[in-house]
C-alpha cells in the first residue's frame, strides 16, 4: 500500500496542469515509485563502500550504464552532479537528453546519509518525503568510477568521471556487478554524444502546485 500511495501521489502531481515539464514529471514519478520502497538499506549481500569520502565523490559523474526503468527509458547523455551542503545533505542534479521530446531535462533532489558519512550508503529524494536507496557498492580508489545499487539488484548504475572507460576496466566493473546479483546482460550502455546545454528544462516539485 505504501508503494501504491507513493505512485498515486507522484502521478497526481505529474498530471497537475501547472506542471511545466509533463514528460519529465512522469519520469520522476518513476523515481518516486522506487522511493516508495521503505527499505533504504543496501540489497542483501551488498555492503556500501567504507571508508567513503564525500569531498572526493562530489562533482559530476557520467552515467555509463543502467538497468532499464520507466523513469529513465530512452534517456541518453545522462549525468549526475553531487554537491555537499552545509546541513550535511547532498544536492543532487540529474541531467539527460530525452530522445522522445528532443529536449534536455534536469531534476534536482536531495540525498542524506543513512548512517555514518564514512560509508557510501545514502537515500535520495526528488519528491518530498519519498526516498530511495543509493548505495555505492564499488568505487575506484581514485574516485574515477563507481558502481551504484538501489534498494535491490534490479537498480544498478555504472558511473564514471569520463564519458567512457577502457574495455578491461568496464568488464571488471560488470563482473563485480554480476557477483552482487545484478543481471548484467540487461545493462543498457548510455551514449554521450551531445553537448550538455547550460540551461536544460528544469523540473522539481516546486514546478507543481497542490
Amino acid at each position: 500500500m505504501y508503494l501504491l500511495s507513493a505512485f498515486l501521489f507522484s502521478v497526481r502531481r505529474a498530471l497537475i496542469p501547472s506542471c511545466r515539464a509533463g514528460l519529465w514529471a512522469l519520469w520522476m514519478a518513476g523515481v518516486a515509485v522506487m522511493a516508495g520502497c521503505a527499505n533504504t538499506s543496501p540489497p542483501p549481500g551488498v555492503e556500501a563502500v567504507s571508508p567513503f569520502d564525500l569531498q572526493r565523490y562530489q562533482g559530476r559523474w557520467y552515467e555509463l550504464a543502467r538497468l532499464d526503468h520507466s523513469f529513465e527509458r530512452g534517456m541518453t547523455d545522462v549525468s549526475a552532479t553531487y554537491t555537499p551542503q552545509a546541513d550535511g545533505s547532498v544536492r543532487v542534479v540529474n541531467r539527460g537528453f530525452a530522445a522522445a521530446s528532443g529536449q534536455w531535462r534536469e531534476a534536482v533532489g536531495k540525498a542524506l546519509f543513512t548512517g555514518a558519512p564514512t560509508a557510501g550508503s545514502l537515500k535520495v529524494s526528488f519528491f518530498g518525503p519519498f526516498y530511495g536507496g543509493y548505495h555505492v557498492a564499488a568505487l575506484d580508489p581514485d574516485y574515477r568510477w563507481a558502481l551504484v545499487l538501489g534498494p535491490d539488484a534490479s537498480y544498478c548504475w555504472i558511473l564514471a568521471r569520463d564519458k567512457q572507460l577502457d574495455a578491461a576496466q568496464r568488464d571488471a566493473i560488470v563482473a563485480r556487478a554480476q557477483a552482487l546479483g545484478v543481471d548484467t546482460h540487461a545493462l543498457i550502455w548510455v551514449t554521450h554524444k551531445r553537448q550538455d546545454p547550460a540551461h536544460p528544462l528544469l523540473f522539481s516539485e516546486d514546478d507543481c502546485t497542490s
